[in-house]
């Protein structure tokens, strides 16, 4: 058996998982997010590590077993969000800066663009962890050490004895050289991060060290960050071949092979896995930051929906959205716009726009922003694999297929990011001799074909667009 670990941005999810691939128990707890000042997001990493504790025992009594049965842990994380803590004491030296949080936003603007997209692949945008960690370090004072939330959780685990993160995490910091695969002594200069702070880098699979868990130990054998343990936990093992993640935001990734892509407007490069000594496995990336996270704030903020479950029958009681388009931009727009000043918008409200229509427009932005990301992708798909929350919403995933005009598959498993997790300790310590062995366990659950003619599914791509456009003038 083995132990999949995913810490999320809202909750930890862990499943304990056997040799076909299927999870035999499951937990799962909620996390906290506090907002101190509006566009800053904040965690405590004790509570983190708190929820992966409760949530592991879950996942353990669910399959009946004891920890001392586990084969290995895998870890999948929240990826560019930024701890920083004191080695002495192992203490947070400042709350957890999440992805989402945009207190960087003018910093970013300073930095030579063209310098970070030539090294890292990536933007320089606050959703990265450089600016976040270069802001904590002007603060904490110490022996400190850097992690995102990987490296906090394996520093946990083994007690302080293994300070390390892999190279797919690595590679969203803006602090790492896609083709050395290493820390860059250049960006760590422009940060003022110094060496002495940074976790080593290791494959995605492998073993790193022991964990002692519910009084045990079990070797930590995989990490990778949530959105590329998801792409591998979907099986896409080929070139082109792509998956979208529906949760807070929705990230989709295309597996690129074992080349660098080169850049592509809206798009980013980063990192998929390293299978012990073997090359590197590229992506390309787009983050869409608010999908999911919008339909909490239409229960939470406005009282429009008790749960997000009660959307799907909402949006399919009106026979359109009427005419209303909502850009989430909750957070800024990432993919392929990157513009963290942009507000959100709600447009096309008339008399006769009611609560359904708005419900349904924020169900449709999940799938018009995925489209804007596929067209971005410098290459193009056959088909889509889904996961996530919105994987088992049919409302979205036929209209994502009607919007992309391809083939959506969803898996029976939809925590396919702790299965990726499990899937790379799994290969790290024998239960599988390669990834082949794993796409031969992948089971698809449900596929949604087009069924919207190809011009209306354009009209309703400029009306969004237009929307957009809008939403962008409002920085």
């Amino acid at each position: 058996m083995l132990l999949g670990i995913d810490q999320g941005t809202t909750g930890t999810t862990c499943l304990v998982v056997d040799e076909s691939l299927q999870a035999r128990g499951r937990g799962y707890r909620e996390v906290a997010q506090y907002y101190p000042r509006p566009g800053w997001v904040e965690q405590d990493p004790e509570e983190l590590w708190e929820s992966v504790l409760a949530a592991a025992a879950d996942a353990l009594d669910g399959a009946g077993i004891p920890a001392s049965e586990l084969r290995a842990i895998g870890i999948t994380n929240q990826r560019e969000t930024t701890i920083v803590w004191d080695r002495r004491t192992g203490s947070p030296a400042h709350p957890a800066i999440v992805w989402q949080d945009r207190r960087t936003a003018e910093r970013c603007k300073e930095l030579p663009a063209d310098l970070i997209r030539d090294r890292t692949g990536l933007v320089p945008d606050p959703y990265f962890s450089a600016t976040k960690l270069e802001w904590i370090l002007r603060e904490a004072t110490g022996d400190l050490a850097f992690g995102t939330v990987d490296a906090w959780l394996v520093w946990k685990l083994t007690g302080g004895a293994v300070h390390a993160t892999d190279v797919s995490n690595a590679s969203r910091t803006l602090l790492f050289d896609l083709g050395t695969l290493d820390w860059d002594d250049e960006l760590l200069a422009l940060f003022g991060v110094p060496r002495s702070v940074l976790p080593e880098i290791v494959s995605s699979s492998g073993a790193l060290g022991e964990a002692e868990i519910h009084g045990a130990r079990i070797p930590i054998a995989g990490i990778a960050g949530d959105q590329q343990a998801a792409l591998f936990g979907q099986a896409c093992f080929g070139a082109k071949e792509a998956k979208a993640t529906f949760g807070t935001g929705t990230f989709v990734l295309a597996n690129a092979g074992t080349e660098r892509p080169g850049p592509a407007d809206g798009v980013v490069e980063t990192v998929a896995w390293r299978l012990g000594g073997e090359p590197a496995t590229y992506a390309v990336e787009g983050s869409v930051f608010v999908t999911g996270a919008a339909l909490q704030w239409l229960r939470d903020g406005l009282g429009l929906l008790a749960d997000a479950a009660e959307s799907e029958a909402l949006a399919r009681s009106v026979e359109d959205n009427g005419g209303v388009y909502f850009v989430p931009a909750l957070a800024g727009l990432g993919s392929p716009h990157w513009v963290p000043e942009a507000r959100g918008l709600v447009t096309g409200i008339s008399g006769g726009t009611r609560r359904e229509h708005i419900v349904r427009a924020a169900l449709e932005a999940a799938a018009f922003q995925t489209r804007d990301v596929v067209d971005a992708l410098p290459f193009a798909l056959e088909k889509l694999r889904a996961d996530g929350g919105a994987a088992a919403n049919g409302f979205v995933m036929q209209f994502l297929a009607d919007l992309t005009g391809l083939p959506v598959e969803v898996p029976e498993e939809r925590e396919t990011t702790a299965l990726g997790a499990a899937a790379l300790a799994g290969l790290a310590t024998g239960v599988w001799s390669a990834p082949a062995e794993l796409a031969g366990l992948w089971r698809c659950a449900v596929r949604y074909e087009p069924a919207l003619a190809p011009d209306e599914a354009e009209r309703l791509l400029a009306e969004w667009r237009l929307a957009v456009r809008r939403a962008l003038l409002l920085r």
